[in-house]
């Protein structure tokens, strides 16, 4: 039996009809690269990155910067101006950066589940941040966990970056990693990472998810889910 009220609730929720209809974008990825080496305003150039963004997750944000050899991150609950202060930004000094803001479609809205997500491994350090949906992330997460993997949160993200930690580990290049993962991983997403003294950006092979690719002046390259945060940064 059809039931009305129920029917009436879902629409008011966006779950039927027009609003339903409509391709959402949720979370925000930001990733900027500096040619010349360490630059002290790295983290804060990010910061307007993701403040750009900030209509596309209001959950959770962070910012993770690295150098050729080591990452640093601060992320946490709350918009990028509350997460973000003058005495944080002082820290986030480095050649490259990702940045995040979070709407949750996959996971809960909790601290542990704010990216970037950072792991550690005997070489070095990944960063990744992640925007899309993942449709066979059950499959994977199980298959992970037979292997052995633990998991901290409860999103497709950390799905993904343990897969590429498992083939950079066993020796692949990045180029030959990113080709597995991406052979491996099915949905929608754009990905920017840290690994190995490069910035990556990932979308998938149908363009589902947006990321454009901009550059301020010689030296500088950034990605970004919209050109709004190019236009914030002067790229």
């Amino acid at each position: 039996m059809f039931n009305l009220d129920l029917y009436n609730e879902n629409l008011n929720y966006g779950m039927f009809g027009e609003a339903f209809d409509k391709f959402r974008e949720e979370c925000g990825i930001f990733g900027i690269y500096n040619r010349r080496g360490d630059n002290n305003e790295i983290g804060r150039t990010a910061y307007f990155g993701l403040y750009a963004l900030q209509h596309r997750g209001q959950e959770s944000c962070g910012i993770a910067v690295g150098t050729d050899s080591q990452i640093v991150y601060h992320k946490d609950m709350g918009l990028v101006p509350e997460v973000f202060g003058e005495d944080v930004l002082r820290c986030l000094k480095g050649r490259m950066a990702i940045g995040h803001v979070r709407y949750s479609t996959t996971g809960a809205s909790l601290r542990e589940n704010a990216q970037p997500l950072v792991m550690s491994y005997s070489a070095g350090q990944i960063a990744l941040a992640h925007n899309g949906n993942l449709v066979n992330t059950v499959k994977l997460r199980r298959i992970l966990e037979e292997k052995g993997d633990i998991f901290q949160t409860t999103i497709d993200t950390e799905v993904i970056l343990k897969l590429l930690f498992r083939y950079y580990s066993s020796g692949l290049e990045i180029h030959e990693s990113l080709i597995r993962l991406m052979h491996d991983i099915k949905g929608s997403y754009a990905l920017v990472m840290l690994i190995s003294g490069y910035l990556v950006g990932v979308r998938d092979p149908y363009g589902i998810r947006p990321l454009c690719l901009g550059k301020i002046e010689e030296e500088t390259y950034v990605l970004a889910s919209e050109s709004c945060a190019l236009d914030a940064v002067n790229a």
